[in-house]
């Protein structure tokens, strides 16, 4: 069995009208809710053995709070670009080729396609994910090269409470 955390960048905001969308920052609130959300994973005693990030500046600096609240160095945290720019497929694809001695890892990603991620992952309906939003999802395999569409069960979804 293999556990997948999705995980959607915590609230961010646009300090200058003329930033990108990539350089976006979390504001205070997403912060607090990266803090509270890794918190709670860390009072369950949850470590992933990997770390996988949209290197976007939200979600980059997401996963580093998540890191640092669970004692990751922030140097493990795996950058892919694919995770901004791509879709369902290539989220697939990450998940596939992840090594099988990490049995749990966490993934950082943006609306809407982590909520279609859920979605394709466990083929039921999902609703659009909360910013900073966690999803553990149990897939049914051995091997993550084994992931595809409806093979992850939804263990529980989590969104800070202060949205």
């Amino acid at each position: 069995m293999k556990t997948l955390y999705l995980v959607r960048h915590a609230k961010a905001g646009w300090k200058d009208p003329a930033q990108s969308d990539f350089d976006r920052s979390l504001t205070k609130q997403g912060r607090r809710q990266a803090e509270e959300m890794s918190e709670r994973l860390r009072k369950k005693g949850i470590t992933p053995e990997r770390l996988i990030s949209s290197p976007a500046h939200r979600a980059l600096e997401t996963a580093e709070i998540f890191a640092d609240t669970l004692g990751i160095e922030r140097r493990e945290i795996v950058q892919k670009i694919e995770i901004y720019e791509g879709g369902i497929d290539a989220l697939a694809v990450i998940v596939r080729s992840l090594a099988d001695e990490d049995n749990t890892v966490m993934l950082f990603g943006h609306n809407p396609m982590i909520s279609h991620f859920v979605q394709w992952l466990t083929a039921k309906p999902a609703e659009a994910m909360n910013t900073c939003g966690i999803a553990k999802i149990e897939l049914d395999c051995d091997h993550w090269r084994d992931t595809a569409e409806g093979s992850g069960k939804l263990v529980w979804y989590k969104f800070p409470e202060r949205e």
